[in-house]
């Protein structure tokens, strides 16, 4: 699944391409809760049909009735003919002014937004943006508000939105990746999970009797050593790395090829002794410091008893969530914090059955 975002504007862009008329609607300011963030977008076609959302869907529907079947009612009342997209300069909308305004539109209590609506954008524009997310650009597209002239320019770093009384300035980037190190049950859970909040997913694993039985649909998979893998993915600011085979050999030199990278998020699977002592190794082994390996976080996820494969996927996608959008998390909420604080004993692994000490 494609980065909501991208969704949008490629779906926009196909409306405009085939000669439809067509808006942009984008969250430009926003007072007190609201249902979606600043720079949100949505679209919106001549026959009603919307992707994207700037809210819970009222806001949507309203502006359907206001841009599609009001327009196209009082049209055919008065000429016989149809109207639908309005056309000219961008405009600005609010919503949830009023105490019944908010109500009606379904806004959180004291809410507000405001819109950025764009008539009818410049399909090659349109298309030019998304052929430069596809290449893993991160892009300005910017707004002149006297007659919507669009341009665009790639750019470094994510920034906030921008709107004064000339132009408006939008980032759009790339999708986010993930790197996932083991094609077992518990990556199946979570390669789902990331998939549908738009992620793009790479699963390897050297193992062919893993990677034979792989059946999520979208996931790219790949059975290089999971270290040439990491090299070969060159994580970014937008791209999270996970081990998930329990097996060092694999996840160890991965997880410290991922930690010299730009990656947002670098974690591995295991019990707390397990991390104590994969950390141990890479310190006695690979010339790692405690402080080296200050990102490196294990157990992964958050706490919340899972104990399922599935459960311990909602609990690992929680955690990946919550730091790729700045949520900084209570300790108590790490899993070897929580267990520490209930006392829970250690994982008790049993007598050895196979491998070499």
């Amino acid at each position: 699944m494609e980065n909501l975002d991208v969704v949008v504007l490629r779906t926009l862009q196909g409306w405009r391409a085939a000669g439809r008329r067509a808006l942009l609607a984008t969250v430009v300011r926003t007072w007190g809760s609201s249902p979606r963030p600043v720079g949100s977008i949505m679209a919106l076609c001549e026959d009603g049909a919307v992707v994207g959302s700037v809210s819970g869907g009222c806001i949507e529907d309203d502006l359907i009735d206001r841009h599609t079947r009001a327009y196209a009612q009082a049209a055919a009342a008065t000429s016989g003919g149809a109207h639908s997209i309005p056309s000219g300069p961008p405009s600005f909308v609010k919503y949830g002014i009023s105490a019944d305004e908010a109500h009606r539109f379904g806004l959180p209590c004291g809410g507000t937004l405001e819109l950025l609506l764009e008539y009818d954008p410049d399909p090659t524009l349109l298309a030019a943006l998304i052929a430069q997310l596809a290449a893993g650009r991160l892009m300005q597209r910017t707004v002149r508000l006297a007659d919507g002239a669009v341009t665009l320019a790639p750019t470094q770093a994510p920034e906030d939105l921008a709107v004064d009384a000339v132009q408006l300035t939008n980032t759009f980037g790339p999708e986010y990746r993930m790197l996932l190190i083991g094609a077992g049950q518990l990556t199946e859970y979570l390669a789902t999970m990331a998939l549908f909040n738009g992620f793009a997913v790479t699963v390897c694993d050297p193992r062919e009797e893993y990677r034979g039985s792989w059946s999520v649909a979208g996931a790219t998979v790949v059975g290089d050593m999971p270290d040439d893998v990491v090299l070969a993915f060159k994580p970014d600011r937008r791209s999270c790395v996970v081990a998930l085979t329990h097996d060092p050999k694999l996840d160890d030199l991965a997880l410290l090829e991922a930690l010299n990278t730009e990656a947002f998020y670098v974690g591995g699977i295991g019990s707390r002794r397990n991390n104590e002592a994969r950390r141990a190794r890479m310190i006695e082994h690979f010339d790692q410091t405690e402080a080296s390996l200050a990102r490196l976080r294990g157990p992964i996820g958050i706490y919340i008893g899972s104990k399922t494969p599935p459960e311990i996927a909602v609990s690992v996608m929680a955690e990946i969530l919550a730091v790729k959008n700045g949520v900084t998390l209570p300790r108590d909420m790490e899993v070897a914090q929580a267990k520490n604080e209930r006392e829970l004993a250690h994982n008790d692994p049993g007598a050895r059955v196979c491998g070499v000490g």
